[in-house]
């Protein structure tokens, strides 16, 4: 008997209220890492009618002009004519913290050319205990689950047509959904699709719902088969007040946006607004890097990594790999071969990926892992992986003769 069922994702456009606010954090952190590299920053953001509250834990040589980010932020993304007051309310950070992070035996210092860590016997310590997840399939040429792919691609595309304006009315707020219908674990069709776009008062709903089928629903879905009686746009019906003047913004609150839609475990930790001593942010990306190496290197179709740290501890605490029973070596052995080949210490995660430059502000819309030029998203260890896999099954095959 074929084995049914349905999985979702959902994605949201730059100008909802919760995305706004990732964005202007991972700008604060972008701009602290532009002169300081060893910065640390736990930044929050709440947006709301009338004020945008920037708050949290920054030290740095030189500290940004906050309110000349949020500003500069919200006009990019397109709510011109707003009238807000950004108050700042950013401590340094906890000493207990830092002293966990630092340790005394680190060794660990900053390249003042290009902010890269560069003292190989360097072991900063975690900054926070947690659990995170990293995922990767053959499913979609962005080893991404199809229903992430299908949002994501649909918020993209709604911006792209506010911003050129060949979908007339579009306001900055918008989500997406798809619903996508597997038989055998392969997606075969797409259940149903919903789109909710913000707009100006005098837009016609129709020419709207007309134009967001025409230039964000079909050139996404493709050749994938569904059922037009399933597409929902805009539901509500009218979506004119919208944005950070509507609903309470926060950062860290889509968490299953810009991860994998919720169909992989999370550790529940947020993202964005994090410099990479905190795990939430360099393991999320380190175990999303393993595990596509793991699947571009055909060990296996599915692949799930999860890591566990504990603060001020370099050394994960628990290191786990699950292929789904599609691996071609058996997970024990993977995971061998990634303890063998990647330095998961927050360490060695800063340097493999280059966590110290100012590259974050990019990641906080359309997910964390959609973008293949991000350092997280490349295959470049998947020989050494199948080299390692293979010695290390061959060893173990001897061994029991």
């Amino acid at each position: 008997m074929s084995e049914y069922k349905i999985l979702t994702a959902e994605s949201v456009t730059e100008g909802h209220p919760d995305k706004l606010c990732d964005i202007i954090a991972d700008s604060v952190l972008d701009a602290c890492l532009e002169t300081d590299p060893a910065s640390r920053v736990a930044c929050e953001v709440l947006a709301t009618a009338g004020k945008v509250i920037v708050a949290g834990e920054i030290t740095t040589e030189e500290m940004p002009d906050i309110p000349y980010i949020v500003s500069r932020t919200i006009k990019h993304i397109g709510y011109d004519g707003l009238e807000y007051e950004i108050e700042c309310l950013i401590h340094d950070q906890s000493g207990d913290i830092a002293q966990a992070v630092d340790r005394q035996d680190s060794g660990i210092y900053i390249d003042s050319e290009d902010g890269q860590l560069v003292d190989e016997s360097c072991s900063l310590g975690a900054g926070d205990q947690g659990i995170m997840y990293g995922y990767a399939t053959t499913e979609t040429k962005e080893m991404l689950p199809m229903p992430v792919v299908l949002a994501h691609r649909m918020t993209r595309l709604l911006t792209a047509a506010r911003r050129l304006g060949t979908i007339p009315g579009l306001m900055p707020d918008g989500k997406a959904q798809a619903s996508v219908e597997y038989v055998d674990g392969a997606p075969r069709r797409v259940a149903s699709i919903v789109v909710s776009a913000q707009h100006t008062e005098d837009t016609d709903i129709d020419a709207l719902r007309t134009g967001i089928m025409e230039q964000v629903i079909l050139p996404s879905l493709g050749k994938l088969p569904f059922d037009k009686d399933a597409v929902y746009i805009n539901p509500s019906g009218r979506f004119v007040f919208g944005g950070f003047e509507a609903d309470t913004g926060l950062t860290g609150r889509k968490l299953m946006v810009d991860t994998y839609g919720g169909i992989i475990p999370h550790g529940g930790g947020a993202l964005s607004g994090k410099d990479a001593t905190k795990v939430d942010r360099s393991g999320a990306y380190m175990a999303r890097y393993i595990a596509k190496n793991i699947v571009g290197a055909r060990l296996a179709e599915e692949c799930t990594v999860s890591l566990a740290y504990a603060i001020g501890k370099a050394e994960p605490v628990a290191v786990n790999v699950d292929t789904h029973d599609t691996g071609i070596y058996q997970d024990e052995i993977i995971k061998e071969a990634v303890t063998s080949i990647f330095d998961l210490t927050p360490s060695g995660i800063i340097r493999a990926l280059g966590l110290t430059k100012p590259i974050f502000a990019p990641t906080a819309c359309y997910g964390h892992f959609t973008d293949d030029t991000f350092p997280w998203e490349q295959i470049n260890r998947a020989h050494e992986l199948r080299i390692v896999c293979n010695a290390i099954e061959s060893e173990k095959t001897h061994d029991q003769r």
